[in-house]
């Protein structure tokens, strides 16, 4: 087991992860900015390094000054959480290049399922579903209109190297298509510095089901269930859920079987997530994997009891999964909102800003996960989110009434937050009978106005 452990990241994750090293025995170093630097996770890590300025650029996603500090509190390990640098082939070369141990899968999954075109090749080369449509990557507008036709519309256009709902355009016929495909193109250049892109069929009124894997380097790979990550908005998950109400037992263990023959098709090694889109008739596609531990995973560890952030390390650490397949269990039910410094009347615009007041719920089945404190004030710099609110029962409807009554008791002053949305959504009869789809958002805010 490794002795010191390097956090490459901020926030809630960071604490995450600082708080399953102390479970280890591992003593942490937390990298941070300047405007981080009276963080909780700063206060809470054994070792603390400045490695620059606010901007993302210049510290979180300085691959030089992470690797420096990394070199010089001596670490063995290094754990990228999720964003920034986590699913970055670079930055996981360099730290193979320099003798410490990427918590995460190898280069080469990195580099495959980064690819979302050669992704979904490898899978449709190991039998698992994927949607119809372009081989690979489409190069023209003209390319793109040829395969729309053969596929029928609604299509959608995706970054090839994409992810968090960027470079994606719906297409309902060739007007629209030309320009989506044009939009996608620039997008995906801006935020990935990649402007390939790709066209599958759109599926209408989907449900997102992803399933969490756990593989080690000697073979062994298993999935801990699915959650259900229906609740987006632009893309970007709002509430999840585990399990999810659509599955059957047979459908569970089919798509089970499906994500596991994908991650060993991709070769992969850690903690890892196989995403599926999920049809009204009961059909599921393969969309992406992610190559990373999930925003959502505290859902997972709820139902399963298993914690995911420490099989991460010890599998890093060569250690064999304690688990088998048939040793899993779903018990109860649970749900996360995550919680975003946001102002939803105003498209959910980023809201940063200070909290002067504030007061965390708790009771029986209740988890926060959260970095902030009253008094801590919200960087413009980074992501929104600020909390994740996870409760649990027995059943879902008991899930349900104990994230009704966390939300009711969660205070957080001086900021706008997406706690009242979250209210409206969990008393919403169509959420709480399990009908809707991902475009369910989109439909309550328009019945709003």
């Amino acid at each position: 087991m490794f002795k010191k452990i390097l956090i490459a990241n901020r926030g809630e994750i960071a604490l995450r992860i600082i708080r399953a090293c102390k479970e280890l025995g591992i003593d942490t170093v937390l990298v941070h900015s300047t405007i981080d630097e009276n963080s909780i996770p700063v206060q809470m890590a054994d070792e603390a390094i400045c490695i620059g300025p606010a901007p993302s650029n210049k510290s979180y996603l300085s691959i030089p000054n992470i690797i420096s500090a990394a070199e010089i509190s001596d670490v063995e390990a290094i754990h990228p959480g999720y964003g920034f640098l986590a699913e970055n082939t670079h930055f996981a070369e360099i730290c193979e290049s320099c003798n410490i141990k990427f918590i995460g899968p190898g280069v080469d999954s990195i580099k495959l399922m980064g690819d979302k075109a050669r992704a979904k090749e490898t899978m449709r080369k190991a039998g698992v579903p994927t949607i119809q449509g372009s081989d690979g990557i489409v190069e023209s507008s003209d390319e793109a209109l040829k395969i729309a036709k053969k596929i029928g519309y609604p299509v959608i256009i995706k970054a090839s190297a994409g992810g968090g709902g960027r470079g994606m355009r719906v297409a309902h016929n060739d007007m629209s298509l030309v320009n989506a495909f044009m939009t996608a193109r620039a997008e995906a250049e801006a935020a990935f510095g990649n402007s390939e892109v790709y066209i599958e069929k759109l599926i209408e009124e989907p449900r997102h089901i992803e399933f969490q894997i756990l593989a080690d380097s000697y073979g062994n790979t298993i999935h801990l269930g699915e959650r259900d990550c229906t609740i987006q908005r632009r893309h970007q998950k709002l509430i999840e859920e585990a399990p999810s109400p659509m599955l059957s037992q047979g459908l569970r263990q089919k798509m089970g079987r499906s994500a596991i023959r994908a991650a060993k098709a991709a070769g992969y090694v850690n903690a890892g997530t196989v995403e599926f889109l999920l049809d009204k008739h009961g059909r599921y596609y393969f969309m992406e994997m992610n190559t990373r531990v999930q925003v959502e995973h505290p859902v997972t560890e709820e139902v399963t009891d298993v914690d995911i952030i420490e099989e991460q390390i010890r599998i890093a650490a060569g250690e064999h999964l304690r688990i088998e397949q048939k040793a899993v269990k779903i018990n109860g039910w649970a749900f996360e909102c995550r919680i975003n410094a946001e102002n939803v009347d105003k498209g959910f615009q980023p809201m940063p800003g200070t909290i002067t007041g504030l007061h965390f719920p708790g009771g029986k089945g209740i988890r926060l996960d959260t970095h902030i404190y009253q008094g801590y004030s919200i960087p413009p710099h980074y992501d929104s989110m600020i909390g994740k609110l996870i409760a649990s029962g027995r059943t879902r409807e008991e899930a349900i009434a104990r994230m009704n009554r966390a939300l009711d008791e969660f205070v957080i002053e001086g900021i706008p937050t997406t706690i009242q949305f979250h209210k409206q959504i969990f008393n919403d009869p169509n959420f709480c009978s399990g009908n809707y789809s991902t475009h369910y958002v989109d439909e309550m805010i328009k019945r709003q106005g």
